[in-house]
């Protein structure tokens, strides 16, 4: 690979793949500024338990939807603050994913962009402005950090692996407290990030061997999911029923430890 760029693509999604990767970079380096000029310029809202709005998620997104709309006014997009449509071939925006490490001067967030092409997940980019990392794939082209291939870690002992379990505040807490006690158990290393988004790149680039959550919102999994499935892992199939709309559970890792990711999930 070289820069950026897959090998080859797929459904005429290149010239997408491209934009996505140039608009992630953009968009990080202005939540990179408001980062470092926080607390002074930070405004703080909630919109709901433990649920953080911050007034750069939504000047994060409308620059996202604003190059997007500029460079293929045919697509639809859906961000997470501002919404917007899942017709047809779609953009699925996440501006800012760990919100809550944001605002609490933590550096571990992201840019997500997924486009949904023919109803199949097919351009992941994610955007560390923090680490300067760019995860991106489009679909049956592999998967690339920085321009370099990357893959899953191969890993297929539930006891040497390193798991990350999301938490929803949609589901019952005692849901997810099995989920993590039952990983436990099996003998894994269980680790919350924050940033779903960014575990599910993580998957793909080998420093996490799983992403697990009972539920999560299309925004946060679809860039995720292009890039485990390019990387060579498998993934939950996300967008069956309503997963677009109004997300679904979502699991992600190494196809060594599908078997048994699956069983202690209940994910399939």
């Amino acid at each position: 690979m070289s820069g950026s760029r897959p090998a080859s693509r797929e459904g005429g999604t290149g010239g997408r793949f491209l934009a996505a990767c140039a608009i992630a970079r953009e968009a990080g380096a202005l939540a990179r500024k408001r980062f470092r000029a926080r607390p002074r310029e930070l405004s703080i809202t909630f919109k709901g338990d433990q649920d953080y709005l911050s007034a750069i998620d939504a000047e994060v997104e409308q620059l996202i939807r604003g190059r997007l709309a500029t460079q293929f006014p045919a697509d639809s997009f859906f961000g997470e603050e501002g919404g917007g449509s899942f017709a047809g071939d779609v953009w699925v925006v996440d501006p800012i994913d760990g919100t809550a490490n944001f605002v609490r001067g933590i550096p571990q967030f992201c840019i997500s962009i997924g486009f949904v092409h023919d109803g199949r997940p097919s351009v992941g980019v994610i955007y560390d402005p923090m680490a300067d990392e760019l995860f991106a794939a489009a679909r049956g082209a592999g998967a690339a950090l920085d321009g370099e291939p990357m893959r899953v870690s191969g890993i297929g002992d539930i006891r040497r692996s390193s798991v990350e379990a999301g938490w929803s505040t949609r589901l019952p807490l005692e849901r997810y407290v099995a989920l993590v006690g039952g990983l436990v158990a099996a003998g894994a290393g269980v680790r919350r990030g924050g940033s779903g988004a960014l575990a599910l790149a993580y998957v793909a680039a080998g420093r996490l061997d799983g992403y697990c959550e009972l539920h999560m919102n299309s925004w946060d999994a679809l860039a995720g999911l292009v890039l485990v499935e390019a990387a060579g892992g498998w993934t939950n199939d996300f967008l069956s029923g309503s997963g677009l709309t109004e997300g679904s559970p979502i699991l992600a890792c190494t196809p060594e430890l599908k078997d048994v990711l699956v069983r202690l999930t209940g994910i399939a």
